[in-house]
């Protein structure tokens, strides 16, 4: 029976690989990491940068209908914002570069609602990633599938195609903006929660991103489901087992920000009759706001960061620290002060 047993399910494997390779672009089912999952865990520590038209208004989500010309930094001191990374000791940078309002950090030919339509029309995608590479800190980006300018009414499905293409393009457009410095180290992707998990194009972002950079880690926020409902939401680390069902297939790691992982942290989920390994990502951020706020006043203290790091980038897991840069375009100096300390408290 034990022998049957295997067999099946070799053959689903092998069936699931085949359906998989039909529409595109898969992981290799494993239950251990494979390189660029090993890559991802030994960068280990990185810094999440929240900065966009949030940052002028005082909210965390708007709603696209806050002007571009509201978007106004002084500038945008890209090489401060890397060069704070690294002297924290941070492997990587996640920028966002388009949260759930719509509105894009970069010039792109698909909407008017970004930097080219601002007072400071600065490419700050661009600016990041080639800072980044002259100070050698791996980049990747944050992109939010939720847009509540571009695709207001979530309830409507006719309107998918026509989205799901808008928001590939930008994808695609993001790729070849930092293709120019190096390829992305990670695709974080958010939102996904505002439509069925089947409504997105998955399969898609997955196949376009691995087709032009192979080593990119693709995760999407809230990724795993139940056995019994694959789209229930939220299933909290805590929640989650192995095998339980990938939610948003194909991904390479999960997300649910800002909890920690579960000790034990279950290693793997199912998809198409597959098993895969998938670290988990922790975000968290100093304060109590993503985006620079004047009411952001309560930070973490150093006791409480150190702790959040051991949990976070034990099990082979990996954290990700939020600063929210200010209106002048610059990462405040009292999280400069904040994480140069807390590099100090853990020895990096």
């Amino acid at each position: 029976m034990k022998l049957r047993a295997q067999l099946t399910m070799v053959l689903l494997a092998i069936l699931g690989q085949a359906i998989g390779q039909e529409k595109g672009i898969l992981p290799i089912s494993s239950t251990t990491a494979n390189k660029f999952q090993v890559d991802q865990i030994n960068r280990k520590y990185g810094m999440f940068i929240h900065f966009g038209i949030n940052t002028f208004h005082d909210q965390e989500w708007t709603d696209g209908s806050k002007p571009a010309s509201s978007y106004n930094p002084s500038t945008i001191d890209a090489k401060q914002w890397v060069a704070t990374a690294k002297a924290a000791g941070m492997k990587h940078i996640i920028l966002v570069s388009k949260h759930h309002e719509g509105f894009c950090l970069w010039d792109s030919k698909y909407t008017d609602y970004d930097v080219a339509s601002s007072p400071n029309k600065t490419n700050v995608v661009e600016e990041v990633a080639k800072e980044c590479k002259k100070q050698g800190v791996k980049l990747g980006l944050y992109y939010s599938l939720w847009d509540r300018k571009q695709n207001a009414d979530v309830k409507d499905v006719k309107a998918d195609k026509a989205y799901n293409e808008y928001l590939l393009k930008q994808l695609e457009e993001l790729l070849s903006i930092t293709g120019k410095y190096g390829h992305i180290v990670e695709l974080w992707l958010d939102g996904g929660w505002e439509k069925e998990n089947y409504r997105w194009p998955t399969q898609e972002i997955y196949s376009l991103v691995k087709s032009k950079t192979p080593e990119c880690q693709i995760g999407i926020n809230w990724s795993i489901g139940l056995p019994e409902n694959v789209d229930k939401h939220p299933v909290l680390p805590n929640d989650q087992k192995d095998y339980f069902p990938i939610r948003y297939f194909p991904s390479d790691f999960r997300l649910g920000d800002p909890y920690l992982p579960h000790n034990p942290d279950p290693k793997l989920f199912v998809a198409q009759g597959n098993v895969y390994y998938m670290p988990f990502e922790t975000t968290v951020v100093l304060g109590e706001r993503w985006f620079y706020n004047t009411t952001d006043k309560k930070y973490k203290t150093l006791d409480e960061l150190e702790d959040i790091y051991h949990k976070a980038t034990s099990q082979d897991n990996i954290l990700i620290l939020n600063v929210g840069p200010n209106r002048e375009g610059r990462v405040k100096d009292g999280d400069v002060d904040i994480l140069m300390k807390l590099k100090d408290k853990l020895k990096l």
